[in-house]
Parts: C-alpha cells; structure tokens; sequence
C-alpha cells in the first residue's frame, strides 16, 4: 500500500555522525579512501548538534559496515554518554544479539542494511521483536542495493527490496542515492519520493544536501511524503547553517 499525503508539515533533520576509526568524517559516494576527517571526538560533535536544537542524530560505523560487526564501539558510547537525543545507528549489526545488546547500551533504533538483502528472516525477526525501533536502510546504485558498505552492488531494486518488508513493522527506511553521497549535489529527489508513494514504511532522504537550496527543495517536495533527512557534509564544512536548517524544515 503506497504512502499518502498527511497534513504533517514538516521533516525531522538527522545531522549525521559517520564514524571511521574513532573520528567523525564524510566520504565521498562511499568511498573509505576519501573520507574528510571533522572531528576526533564523537561525543563532543553530537553534544554540539543537540545544543544547535536537533532532536535525533543518525550514527554510521562505516568500519563496521565493512567488517560486518561494531569496531566504533567506544566512539558509539560516547555519543550516548554525550547527548539526551534519540541516536539510531547502523554499519555491522548483523545479528538479534548485537541488535539488543546496542538497545540495552542505549540505542534508540538500530539500522538494518546488507542484513535486509542477505538474512532477511533476521531483519523481519528483529522487526517483530522491537516494533518501532528497527529502521532499515536502502543504499542504491543506479537503482540496485548496495551492500557491505556499498562496496558490492545486488541485482535487487530498491523498491523490491523495500517491498519485502511492507508488512514487517519497519520504524522507517532509510533511502540513500550513493552517487549523490557526500557531493553537496542535492538528494535524488525524484527517486525518492516515487519510493515514499509507493511504500507504506515512512522514507528517509539521505545523500546529497549541499545547502539551503536543495534542503529547501526537498523540503516543497515532499512536504507531507516524507518522514525525514539526514544532513551531513553540509552541516560540517558551513554549507548549511544549523538553524537555517531547522527553519526550512519546521
């Protein structure tokens, strides 16, 4: 059943928190070789961006997506020690026990990707076990789900891949256009918003804010459509201003 229009007004922004070997950075469309280091301290960044007034934050351990277990591990706690606001992660969770043991460590929803295209009874298990806190995420490449931390590319289409989990009691998706990851070249409006009519799950758009412009953009668009954004290259090197930000998207 696809999405509809409701009278909500507005898109939650998730400044994002990407953690390679302890440090926050930004890649570029997914590329661990041209990551930009920000910060060296996770938790003072994400005590930064509850001061500027965001109310969620997205955390990626990009090691782990590679290795497919948690390596940010003390970085990821940091964080929760740092800030009051709901954190969802992902990158490695690829187990029920690694599922429950970041909820217990003060999670507020664990992100689900490769694990959607490899174990998905896993991913409908957890779904079912923590209604509300288990948010998948849809990585594409020309359309097809990337996976391992994007760096293997399925033959499954992003709405395919969302469409198995219509019914699983999904918190959210999360949809990211890799090519448009990290370049400050505007989100892949289009492809979202035709993803959001026609799922139930509530979308996500990641992947591409450069400024006020595309956030604004995406903001008119899917007014109503989607649930979300999460911001993250823009939001460090000044491109976007954090309240500007939260103005677009009141």
């Amino acid at each position: 059943m696809a999405r509809t229009a409701t009278d909500r007004a507005m898109l939650t922004v998730y400044p994002a928190i990407d953690l390679k070997d302890g440090a926050c950075v930004r890649l570029r469309r997914g590329e661990m070789a041209d990551a930009t280091v920000f910060n060296d301290d996770p938790g003072a960044q994400a005590a930064a961006w509850e001061r500027a007034g965001f109310s969620r934050l997205h955390v990626v351990d990009l090691n782990g997506a590679f290795a497919g277990a948690s390596q940010n591990i003390a970085a990821v706690r940091a964080i929760l020690a740092a800030t009051r606001v709901p954190v969802q992660l992902g990158g490695g969770v690829r187990d029920m026990a690694a599922v429950e043991a970041w909820l217990e460590a003060g999670i507020a929803r664990v992100i689900l990707g490769s694990a959607a295209v490899k174990k998905p009874d896993f991913v409908h298990a957890a779904c079912r076990a923590h209604p509300g806190r288990i948010v998948l995420g849809v990585d594409a490449r020309d359309g097809f789900v990337a996976t391992e931390g994007w760096a293997e590319t399925s033959d499954l289409a992003a709405l395919d891949l969302a469409r198995r989990f219509e019914q699983a009691g999904a918190a959210a998706l999360i949809y990211t256009d890799i090519s448009r990851d990290g370049m400050g070249q505007g989100v892949n409006v289009a492809a979202t918003l035709d993803l959001a009519r026609r799922i139930a799950i509530p979308v996500i758009a990641s992947g591409g804010i450069g400024g006020a412009d595309h956030l604004r953009a995406l903001a008119q668009a899917g007014d109503g459509v989607l649930e979300g954004v999460i911001i993250g290259r823009a939001l460090y090197d000044g491109s976007l201003d954090p309240a500007e930000a939260l103005r677009i998207t009141a």
